[in-house]
């Protein structure tokens, strides 16, 4: 299928054979500007960051690296970034993040402040220990750090600040989450990743749509300019507007 093209295309559409050209060759671009060795991404074993880094295994053949960082994790989420890694030929490395973790939260609790386990705040700590792992090996290599929110995450805010969303270049930015699918099966994405539902693997039986209270289906219908229902057009919005500061720089004062 071709969808309608968001980055501005206005009808013309784009085939995902296109589009996987097309972002491999810009991944490069920016590598190359940026004056960087190489690219990285974290791969949880979910489909984006499985897009990822078969794009960034085009765009940057020998000079592309991938990071499995389980955190309380299921094992399942790390075999799978495995079986990822292998599939789409990447080099990984894996670091088990849980002892830093459960250390943080008792440094917190020695502090006398508590952070419960399965909480949002502890939640949104394990994304930003992976934001800074990703960034200690990429500065060791001179690479850039690249981040795999699609764009009806993004526009819903669904993604952590200074976590997942602290990265260097978002190249899936554009793209619903069914022109990330379209992609995956393009690229050779194992069937397994395909199959299993959209999660952030943040705690048990935790999954996107359960935690969005919306279907990607109809994210992707409202974003490309398609009918919802009201409800879930007004919980798109409402998202939108509570979560723009995670898009947009610190405020600032405009005056000295």
């Amino acid at each position: 299928m071709a969808y309608p093209c968001p980055e501005g295309g206005g009808a013309m559409s784009v085939t995902a054979a296109q589009r996987a050209a097309r972002l491999s060759r810009w991944i490069a671009t920016k590598v190359r500007e940026a004056g960087s060795a190489g690219a990285l991404v974290n791969l949880s074993g979910g489909l984006d960051s499985a897009v990822v880094a078969a794009l960034l295994v085009r765009g940057c053949p020998g000079r592309a690296q991938g990071l499995i960082l389980p955190c309380e994790s299921s094992p399942k989420d790390v075999e799978d970034a495995l079986t990822v890694a292998a599939a789409v030929e990447l080099p990984v490395k894996v670091v088990d993040l849980t002892p830093v973790y459960a250390a943080l939260l008792a440094a917190l609790q020695a502090g006398g402040i508590r952070s419960a386990p399965g909480s949002l705040a502890a939640a949104n700590s394990k994304a930003r220990l992976r934001m800074i792992s990703a960034y200690a090996v990429a500065n060791l290599a001179g690479y850039l750090v690249v981040g795999t929110g699609n764009k009806a995450e993004l526009t819903v805010g669904y993604f952590t600040k200074y976590g997942d969303g602290g990265v260097d270049i978002q190249p899936l930015a554009n793209l619903v989450k069914g022109q990330v699918r379209e992609l995956a099966v393009l690229l050779g994405v194992p069937q397994a990743v395909l199959d299993k539902p959209p999660s952030a693997g943040l705690w048990e039986g935790q999954t996107d749509e359960g935690e969005l209270g919306m279907t990607y289906s109809d994210l992707d219908r409202y974003l490309l300019g398609g009918t919802v229902p009201a409800d879930v057009q007004a919980a798109i919005e409402a998202r939108r507007r509570a979560s723009e500061h995670k898009r947009r720089l610190p405020d600032a004062p405009d005056f000295v």
